[in-house]
């Protein structure tokens, strides 16, 4: 039982912690050990069964844990490290211990045990002899029968340490750092790390060992590293964000950025979307090219029907005028301002006549010899008169205003008879002034008859035109005429 519990030890010290596995692949450690899934490999420190496992010795024994497993010893048994070849002491131990097989050389050892690292040795205390050493297992078995827990401490005794310990200033064995004193054997992209009794070569963090190389480890094929973006560095990686979006304090997930807070670009107003924003124009402007600034809309070159006379565009909008003499209505619409009605420039004998886009003056008494005023605008020639008997017995004056380019034919005028006589017949003609046949006069019934302009007049002009009624009795008696003197005035629009 002895044997085959020593024998197990010593398989356990003579594995090399510096091996490891070419690729990270194995989530599974031997006996006593756990997998550390950052490092991608088996923890360095043991599980320690004497803390874990309940009674883990029975007998009064006590519970020394090491790599990989745990040993029960006698209260009393002594933990040393050797560091060198055995020296035989005693003939009486090597013979008890028989020779160089590797066995423990005490007559009466209780239990022993080896601990990996280079040679820890545990023995009990009832050991034959002070000291007894054997060969292959480097053990060192001490006794002092008066403290059996007392390590000597006389500086000029040389105790032998295992391999990977160095005696120490108070004759203990303790670790050598060989990290620190720079005796290990890791490349130039390892990292060397510490244990007891010996040292491990591991490859930094974010790279995996692939045969003797450490790699690199692409972080950003393993996903989810990054919500948008990863980039991949040597040993590590970091997270980057689309256009629009912004790193957030754990460094991975992106946050949309409102651009109409942080930076406002737009020329005036700025609509936050996800991860980007759009700028829109009042009223009046539209984007330019960039798609930030505002270039003002020329709304009177967009249509020639916004303003009835003249479109002025301004920055934002545009407003309408109107010509001398009108005014503007409704925003766009053009409208005859009547001068007679506000302020004009007529005398007191003169009479004001407005018309499209203007006024006249004219005399109150229009009425020339031998012709007498008899009533507002009607001049009358006494039949007492000789100067009368060739001439139209009445002339009456009226005015009005048409606007320029009215559609043709249009009836615009009408006129009829005052006084009427029984048993007459009434005829209507233009008497004068349609020299170029702009006019018609058309008889609707027998005392009236209507004026029909048929040529479309452009103004501003004016045009006085005489139209005359000439009245006969039946039987050829009595013969008489009158005449309506109109003035047309033509505007110079077309409203």
């Amino acid at each position: 039982m002895l044997k085959a519990l020593l024998l197990s030890m010593l398989t356990l010290a003579l594995v090399k912690s510096q091996d490891t596995e070419e690729t990270i692949t194995y989530t599974q450690c031997t006996d006593g050990y756990e997998w550390d899934p950052v490092r991608q490999q088996c923890k360095d420190t043991d599980i320690d069964e004497c803390d874990i496992v309940p009674d883990a010795c029975k007998g009064g024994m006590k519970c020394v844990n090491h790599y990989g497993g745990y040993l029960c010893l006698p209260k009393t048994a002594q933990i040393i490290v050797n560091n060198e070849q055995p020296q035989q002491e005693t003939p009486a131990a090597e013979a008890a211990s028989g020779a160089t097989t590797g066995g423990v050389a005490a007559s009466s050892m209780a239990a022993t045990g080896v601990l990996p690292g280079g040679g820890f040795v545990a023995s009990a205390a009832a050991v034959a002899g002070p000291e007894v050493q054997t060969g292959r297992n480097n053990f060192v078995i001490r006794r002092n029968p008066a403290d059996p827990q007392h390590i000597p401490s006389n500086p000029s005794h040389r105790i032998q340490c295992a391999a990977g310990y160095e005696q120490s200033e108070h004759n203990v064995c303790q670790d050598i750092d060989e990290c620190a004193t720079g005796t290990h054997n890791c490349r130039a992209d390892q990292v060397c790390l510490n244990l007891r009794g010996s040292f491990a070569c591991q490859c930094p963090p974010g790279y995996q060992k692939r045969g003797e190389q450490c790699v690199d480890i692409d972080e950003c094929s393993i996903p989810p590293y990054c919500q948008q973006r990863c980039v991949n560095t040597p040993g590590s990686f970091y997270c980057q964000c689309s256009p629009g979006f912004q790193l957030a304090a754990n460094n991975y997930t992106c946050v949309d950025i409102n651009e109409c807070d942080a930076s406002n670009q737009c020329a005036q107003q700025c609509y936050n979307i996800l991860g980007s924003f759009i700028c829109q124009c009042n009223q009046g402007y539209e984007l330019s090219s960039d798609r930030l600034n505002c270039e003002d809309i020329d709304e009177c070159r967009t249509s020639s029907y916004l303003c009835q006379y003249q479109c002025v565009n301004e920055p934002g909008k545009f407003s309408c005028m109107c010509p001398q003499g009108y005014q503007v209505v409704r925003s766009r619409t053009c409208q005859d301002i009547n001068e007679c009605e506000t302020t004009n420039e007529c005398r007191e004998d003169e009479m004001c006549w407005n018309y499209h886009g203007g006024f006249r003056c004219y005399p109150r008494n229009p009425c020339q010899d031998p012709y007498v005023l008899t009533s507002e605008n009607r001049c009358v020639c006494p039949v007492s008169s000789a100067m009368c008997r060739d001439l139209p017995q009445s002339i009456v004056y009226k005015y009005m205003s048409i606007r320029s380019d009215r559609a043709v034919p249009s009836d615009i005028f009408q006129i009829q008879a005052t006084t009427i006589y029984t048993n007459t017949i009434n005829t209507f003609r233009i008497k004068s002034g349609n020299e170029n046949g702009e006019f018609y006069l058309r008889q609707t019934s027998p005392v009236s008859a209507m004026l029909v302009l048929v040529k479309s007049l452009s103004g501003p002009r004016e045009y006085i035109v005489d139209l005359e009624m000439l009245t006969v009795n039946s039987i050829g008696t009595f013969r008489t005429s009158s005449v309506l003197r109109l003035t047309i005035i033509v505007g110079p629009f077309s409203f």
